[in-house]
């Protein structure tokens, strides 16, 4: 993912969600599906909203991507083509596909420091 100058501003200027303001910050609402600008969701009432990173645009229309990216602010997986946060990654373990958010830290990061090599 190539990230503008804009992205990468937000990125160095903010080290951790908490870090963004109450005032700049936006929230998604996994019970209702939108994203909004302040606790509780205005439409269903939902206290429980988790802050949306500002380099998320929510929008991805890439139904299966080879490889992954993690986001500089936010480090979660983000679609490699478009940068959208809405991604499930999964992988192979015991030759099974497993979606990885049900795995813990450690884990996880594992995932993120493997090195993959592509043979020509």
């Amino acid at each position: 993912m190539e990230w503008t100058a804009d992205q990468r501003r937000i990125a160095e200027k903010y080290r951790r969600l908490e870090d963004i303001p109450e005032g700049e910050r936006r929230y998604k609402c996994y019970t209702c599906h939108l994203v909004v600008d302040e606790t509780p969701c205005p439409v269903c009432g939902e206290v429980h909203l988790e802050i949306m990173c500002p380099l998320d645009h929510c929008h991805c229309s890439h139904e299966i991507v080879s490889g992954i990216e993690y986001c500089p602010l936010c480090g979660v997986a983000v679609c490699p083509e478009c940068g959208s946060h809405d991604v499930v990654q999964i992988s192979r373990v015991t030759g099974y596909l497993q979606d990885v958010s049900g795995w813990n830290a450690g884990k996880q990061q594992e995932l993120k420091d493997r090195v993959r090599y592509t043979v020509a």
